[in-house]
């Protein structure tokens, strides 16, 4: 009797484990996806949808379903299509990507939005940043100056909107900052505040003072001294060890083509600045090579690339390459924990490994662990 029982609970409970296998497999990933189909970003929104069937197809799991809805780019739009993922039952959403498409989402408490943005102030609570905030590499930048016993650092941030943001970051990766300056992007301004911060005018006067008091003097080989020192630009030692520029593109080519103007150069300071993405125009820049900047992994990047492009013929953007990697956290976390419970799950401690590298998931923030990388005699170089 004793035996036939026991036959009996573990003939039940094998059904109920097949049940449960069954139940599991049955159960569907379901993931909302807000990006721009239609309207002046429509390129972008495409591309992140190529990305994020790429990673789908990667996964080989037949329980992830994705359900893109157009946000147009604006708030409205943005807030209609994240309601009718509401009313689907959808509890995560990938998206928005721009920052200003997040307006009225606070409306839908129980959505949980990673949006590709990288702005991190006064974000809806339901609201996560995934994209490479300013924390994220200013830890990098801090990591950097440590293992080269760095103390003097001055910052450099551009009065643009963003400049809060890299205040922020500054202050919460707990960076030491000897100095840091706020500057206007105007080219006519630009220089003259460049050359208050390093005091050109005075190592300039420096330099004349000294050339008149030799010639003036009874010194031997003071024509050879006079020539090296017109050679000179600036005479004095400047009170800083490197300069963290948070500027891009042209705008940072004006702010180091400055710096060379006021006698600072790349070989004797530490030149550094953001997330370039890999911009090949700074290759060609060898007047203010080494140039220092935290990124994403390269090697995963340029791996990625060639998967895209095998798929579909055309090179990804960047905000691609984060959605694909979206995807997979969502589907690591969905195996971790229940996506009911979305709170808990990203207040608890994470990190997955994607293409862009390591998503460090805690409290409601993502912040990503990232490579650095030096620019010099036109060639790329890890540093770390």
């Amino acid at each position: 009797m004793i035996k036939l029982i026991k036959i009996l609970f573990i003939l039940k409970f094998g059904v109920f484990l097949l049940f449960l296998q069954t139940a599991s497999a049955n159960e569907k990933l379901k993931i909302g996806l807000l990006i721009p189909m239609t309207g002046s970003n429509k390129e972008i929104g495409q591309s992140i949808i190529k990305a994020v069937s790429l990673a789908v197809k990667d996964i080989d799991n037949n329980s992830i379903e994705i359900y893109p809805k157009d946000t147009a780019s604006r708030p409205n739009q943005t807030l209609k299509s994240a309601f009718e993922l509401k009313q689907m039952g959808i509890k995560l959403v990938i998206g928005p990507v721009f920052y200003e498409s997040l307006t009225y989402l606070d409306e839908l408490k129980d959505l949980m939005f990673l949006s590709l943005t990288n702005k991190t102030l006064d974000l809806p609570k339901n609201v996560i940043s995934a994209g490479i905030n300013s924390t994220s590499q200013f830890n990098t930048i801090k990591k950097f100056l440590e293992n080269n016993n760095v103390e003097r650092t001055i910052f450099l941030t551009p009065i643009r909107e963003y400049e809060f943001e890299i205040k922020k970051g500054i202050k919460d990766s707990k960076i030491k900052a000897f100095k840091d300056y706020s500057y206007n992007t105007d080219p006519t301004k630009l220089t003259k505040q460049i050359e208050e911060i390093t005091k050109y005018k005075i190592r300039k006067q420096n330099l004349e003072n000294e050339i008149t008091r030799i010639k003036n003097s009874n010194e031997p080989n003071k024509e050879k001294k006079i020539k090296r020192l017109e050679k000179k630009y600036t005479i004095g030692n400047l009170n800083f060890d490197a300069v963290v520029i948070a500027d891009f593109d042209e705008s940072l080519k004006s702010v180091t083509t400055s710096l060379l103007y006021t006698d600072v150069q790349p070989k004797n300071k530490y030149f550094i600045t953001l997330n370039q993405w890999f911009d090949e125009s700074l290759l060609k820049e060898t007047d203010v090579q080494p140039i220092y900047y935290p990124s994403i992994n390269k090697e995963n990047f340029d791996d990625y690339k060639i998967k895209y492009f095998n798929a579909f013929n055309e090179d990804p953007s960047h905000l691609s390459l984060l959605s694909y990697d979206l995807v997979g956290l969502v589907y690591y976390l969905s195996l971790e924990s229940d996506l009911s419970n979305l709170n808990k799950l990203f207040k608890k401690q994470n990190s997955f490994k994607g293409k862009i590298g390591i998503f460090d998931v805690k409290n409601n923030k993502i912040n990503h662990i990232l490579n650095f990388y030096k620019i010099e005699d036109k060639e790329l170089i890890k540093i770390f």
